[in-house]
């Protein structure tokens, strides 16, 4: 009478004292037979143990023998309050006794324990959460048996389980393990949640849970799909039933519900049965096998009816005409599936193993009311053979007698117990599962067309975003330029030019001034002289020196004007309007030209000084048709070359101030040339 919660599965389970958590009774006694397959060895692992040890083991102890029965050997006996037991207690053989003794004593919980194969190391207790580990993603074994009352679970698929959830628990609530069977399963540690929504299944409720620093999720093969009821791609012609209810209300109007209105979230009312007895059943032909791994119910979804099946059975077949229930391995009963508890709520049920059939069949045995369902099924496609290759030597001929069907007969029935027993065991390799919700197979093409269509669009999205950017900056730099601006690219070598206007003294050179009469600006006041020399300074363009002065002649730097070139007799420029004044602008280079513009010859071809072989080309424009002759004193021009270094030439530009002695005069410097022999002539 000491026994308390106890699964013993075929290669794990769960056994407790009787009313732990709570103190034990007194004078109670338990023993647990354990047995294995032959050939393996038996671990047990305490996830609690609180036994009274005031009398020192002697009326309160557990106790664990090797083998069963008279002939079996004490491995230990032990006993204490919060006794921490971290190792396992291994078995010499496959059969192991446990026996606990509870005598008189005050307090002390009793013990929580564990057992499976020797082979399953990674084995935890019932008792184990998320928090009992530190590791991000890790692998664990599960015993049969952890439904216990007294653990709870916060939380569902696919959002994730509380931290504070027991492990094997929540693991049975998701799917992955069996209550019966245990299992392995693969947790994965993520960032809590705020919220964590209660839901029930697999015969274990688990309840709404607040805020936590951390959840757990769990690895799985991904065959858990919808089968297509909720989506239409199974066709109503595919759902049938037993009997179906039809019945006329008030106003008269006939209600029918039908089989194909048992579409989880479908609007409206369910299927229900005309009848309702444990001889209806709702079918499901899903075109070819398919492997079925999950079903999920409600009830009417209608306020006005409350009905729903709170308990059912699950047949299945290949031709619908011979039918298997479904049971759990290593059990020789139907397993019996808890259904709704009320008429909204979705309740999932998972089989493990998988079923894998064409025909699926429920069948109700318990209901509130009337039987009445909607209902949808988890799993996914099974792409490989319904069974293994049978091969077989070929039969002689058939007599043409009676014996043909008796032949027929045999190989159907070897077939179909190959096919069984293949269902029920072990595989020895994993078939690929693919996790779909519709009935056609995804075929390769779409996977590749799926993959590729994305990234062609991001490709010729990216050159045509390319193209644009590339277009405006174009626009950009165009419009930065002006009409006679030097080209982005050449602005390099505007310090160069720039520096050709400093004022600065070159021992290579004597400046060699050029006199004008005082009679050309006597009308001007001796303070607008520097003035207007400083403010018309923009009535033609400075010229830029490069290259040597025989290649001067090539290029000008001035726009030219139509009409009769003037010379150095032109009238008094300072007396003209200043709206006749004419504004020369430099014409850009081109690239292929030298870097800087070149100088302006003088036309001093009326003149017998005039340098030969230079052409004769005015910087000004005169305002008559006549040429006057030339007012003022012109002195003679100098040049001189330096043979060490590169040709420049220095142009005409006001000094700043008249110098002492020359009050009635105005000196400019004028330009030097190649080396050629010079003149003076005074007029």
């Amino acid at each position: 009478d000491g026994c308390g919660h106890t699964v013993l599965g075929p290669e794990s389970g769960t056994l407790a004292s009787i009313n732990y958590p709570q103190t034990s009774p007194n004078s109670t006694v338990c023993e647990w037979e354990i047995r294995v397959k032959p050939g393996q060895r038996v671990q047990l692992k305490f996830g609690d143990f609180d036994i009274d040890d005031s009398d020192s083991c002697h009326s309160s102890y557990l106790r664990v023998h090797n083998g069963i029965g008279p002939t079996r050997t004490e491995i230990g006996k032990y006993c204490g309050f919060g006794f921490q037991m971290d190792g396992l207690i291994t078995s010499e053989s496959n059969e192991v006794t446990v026996q606990f003794m509870s005598g008189t004593h005050t307090s002390g919980r009793g013990f929580l324990a564990a057992y499976s194969t020797t082979d399953k190391s990674d084995l935890i207790t019932c008792l184990d959460n998320a928090s009992h580990f530190s590791e991000p993603e890790f692998n664990k074994y599960c015993p049969a048996g952890c439904v216990i009352p007294f653990a709870d679970i916060s939380g569902t698929i696919p959002h994730g389980y509380r931290d504070s959830s027991s492990l094997c628990m929540a693991g049975v609530h998701a799917g992955v393990v069996s209550n019966t069977l245990g299992g392995q399963i693969n947790v994965v540690i993520s960032k809590g949640i705020p919220y964590y929504e209660g839901s029930l299944a697999n015969n274990v409720t688990s309840k709404v849970g607040p805020l936590s620093t951390s959840l757990f999720t769990f690895k799985t093969s991904g065959c858990y799909g919808t089968l297509g009821m909720e989506s239409g791609v199974i066709p109503d012609s595919q759902i049938t039933a037993s009997s179906i209810l039809e019945w006329s209300d008030q106003t008269g109007q006939v209600n029918i519900w039908k089989p194909e209105n048992a579409r989880l979230k479908r609007v409206g009312p369910p299927w229900a049965a005309f009848i309702s007895d444990e001889h209806q059943w709702l079918q499901i032909d899903l075109n070819k096998e398919k492997r079925i791994t999950g079903i999920i119910t409600t009830g009417s979804t209608l306020a006005e009816y409350y009905y729903y099946v709170s308990a059912y059975r699950i047949l299945y077949s290949d031709d619908a005409q011979k039918w298997t229930v479904y049971r759990e391995p290593g059990t020789d009963r139907d397993k019996i599936f808890q259904g709704n508890t009320e008429l909204y709520q979705e309740v999932r049920n998972n089989f493990i193993p998988p079923i894998i059939a064409r025909f699926f069949r429920i069948n109700p045995l318990k209901w509130h009311q009337k039987i009445a369902m909607k209902v949808e099924l988890l799993g996914c496609q099974f792409s490989i053979g319904r069974a293994p290759k049978i091969t077989m030597p070929p039969p002689p001929p058939p007599p043409q007698n009676k014996n043909d069907d008796k032949n027929e007969d045999f190989g159907d029935d070897f077939i179909h117990s190959v096919k069984t027993s293949w269902q029920t065991d072990k595989t020895t390799f994993t078939p690929e599962i693919k996790n779909t919700t519709v009935t056609p197979s995804v075929t390769k093409d779409v996977a590749l067309a799926a993959v590729l269509v994305p990234v062609l669009v991001m490709v010729f999205t990216t050159l045509i975003l390319i193209l644009v950017c590339a277009w405006h900056w174009r626009n950009r730099k165009k419009k930065s330029e002006g009409t006679y601006d030097l080209p982005y690219w050449d602005r390099a070598g505007w310090w160069k030019g720039m520096k050709q206007f400093l004022p600065t003294k070159s021992a290579e050179h004597e400046e060699t001034p050029v006199r004008y009469s005082s009679s050309e600006i006597s009308h001007l006041r001796p303070r607008e002289v520097p003035t207007m020399l400083q403010t018309e300074s923009a009535e033609y363009a400075q010229p830029l020196v490069g290259g040597i002065v025989g290649t001067l002649h090539q290029r000008s730097t001035f726009k030219p004007e139509e009409g009769k070139e003037a010379s150095y007799a032109d009238l008094d420029p300072y007396n003209s309007p200043i709206q006749e004044v004419y504004h020369a602008y430099a014409e850009p280079l081109p690239i292929t030209g030298p870097e800087y513009a070149t100088p302006i010859i003088m036309d001093m071809s009326s003149h017998p000084s005039t340098p030969l072989g230079v052409p004769s080309i005015s910087t000004f424009k005169a305002a008559g048709n006549q040429v006057p002759p030339l007012a003022g004193t012109y002195n003679k021009l100098l040049s001189r070359t330096d043979s060490t270094s590169s040709a420049q030439a220095l142009y005409d530009t006001p000094k700043g101030q008249l110098g002492p002695g020359a009050t009635d005069e105005l000196v400019y410097q004028v330009p030097q040339s190649v080396a050629h022999s010079t003149g003076s002539k005074d007029e």
